[in-house]
Order: structure tokens, then sequence, then C-alpha cells
């Protein structure tokens, strides 16, 4: 059966990378859009993009820092309310800056596990009260290929934190089973953004082709889905089972 078309998605992280580029995307297929972030000075300057380049969509934006998860809980009933509900929430607010474990920057891991990880999960919290209150919605997760296994140096606290976004998916997943509510899990390999800013590989995609195929994966609503496909669902499979010296070579 196809899906129902999500006309009415709210974005978190939307000021710039994915979550900028996702918004860009949507508003080109006709969506209207509520975009949070904490620079709310890029989000001004995207919300006139969009309704200069797509008249007939809605915009909608807030400032919000999903580190205060009170702020969370206020802000996305908030937003959806300005649009008459919300169809789809994309959990995509996070950070990547952290440090090897043990060499006295605790703090830059802490803050990583803080946002990516609890402000994912009030994120969660505010999206599904507003679902099961309209019986329909779709919650997706960005989450990460780097969530598989352990990453090494700079990239532990980072990968542990896409790997708690994935059990907190499949958890909500089996909560809403049957409901009408689906949830989907995102892993996205390495695009060309701010996070992955000073990596050379032959396995970085191009930003636009990343944000292409992370819409489209979205938009099939899966459980779970490799973004780009090719290789990372490949690349995925081997990482599972991998023995950890490969595992080492390739973080």
């Amino acid at each position: 059966m196809p899906h129902p078309v999500r006309q009415r998605i709210l974005i978190t992280g939307a000021s710039a990378g994915l979550g900028e580029g996702m918004a860009r995307r949507f508003a080109g297929m006709g969506r209207d859009l509520a975009l949070a972030a904490r620079r709310t000075d890029r989000l001004d300057t995207l919300r006139a993009e969009l309704l200069a380049a797509h008249p007939g969509i809605r915009v909608e934006i807030a400032a919000l820092d999903v580190d205060d998860p009170d702020a969370v809980a206020a802000v996305i009933p908030e937003l959806a309310g300005r649009l008459g509900g919300v169809d789809r929430v994309i959990v995509n607010a996070g950070i990547g800056k952290g440090a090897p474990i043990g060499t006295g920057k605790a703090w830059a891991n802490r803050s990583v596990l803080v946002t990516n990880v609890l402000g994912a999960h009030a994120t969660c919290e505010a999206a599904m009260e507003l679902f099961w209150s309209q019986g329909m919605g779709h919650l997706v997760l960005i989450s990460s290929v780097a969530s598989i296994r352990g990453m090494r140096q700079a990239r532990t606290a980072y990968g542990a934190s896409k790997a708690a976004l994935n059990a907190l998916a499949e958890g909500i997943r089996s909560d809403v089973h049957g409901s009408g509510i689906v949830v989907s899990t995102i892993l996205p390999g390495y695009i060309d953004t701010d996070l992955t800013s000073g990596r050379h590989s032959p396995l970085l995609a191009p930003f636009d082709k990343g944000v292409a195929a992370l819409v489209e994966a979205v938009e099939r609503e899966p459980t779970k889905a490799y973004v780009p496909p090719w290789p990372w669902r490949a690349i995925g499979a081997v990482l599972r089972v991998a023995p950890l010296p490969v595992i080492r070579r390739f973080t």
C-alpha cells in the first residue's frame, strides 16, 4: 500500500547540514514545514528563501535547543499547532565533536551524548504525544552507520549516541505496532556536511546527492534505511560481522 503524503513536516536541527538540506528538498515537493534550531538568524534566512522559491507552502520557525527538555516539550507542540498539526517529525538535531575517551575532554563527549541522546529522547517524547493524540504520524530518527559498531578515538561517544537512537526507535516502534504510527531509523554514511569536515574518503557522498537519498529514504517510510543505499547497506552488513582489527582500520 502507498504511504500517505506527509504534508506537514517538522525538522529539528534545521539551520544547517542535513536538516537544512531536507528542508529545501521537502519545500521543493510542496510540503509545509516547521523548522527548529538554535540559530534563528539562519532559520530566518532559510524561511525567506523557501517562501520566495515556493510561495504556495507554509514555513514556521522557532528557536530550540534540544538540550533543554522543557523547551522541547513546549516548542514542538507550539510549532505543530501553527501548522494545524504535524504529520512527520524528523529528529535530526545532533553534534559530533567528541574526543578519545580518557584524554581529559570528558566535557566534549558528555555534550555529544546529551544532545544526541537526551535531546533526541525529548523530541521523541513531544512528537509521540502529538501522534498519539492524532492517531497517526511518522517519526524519523536520524542515526548513523557509526551506530553499528563501536567507533574509535574522537567518534566513540558519537557512535554510542547513535546506537542509543537505534534502540530508542525500536522500542517506540514496538509500542506503536499496528497503531497507524510509523517509526523509521535512517543511517547515513559519509555525506559532505560540517559533521564530516576534514574527512577525506572515496566513500564521501556529495551533499546534494546525500540529501536526495536521505529524503527519498524518509519518503519510503522504512523500518531502517542506509543512506545512500550503495555502498552503505553492504558496508553495514560487513561491519556487523567484521573482527575488531578490521573495524579499527575502517573507522
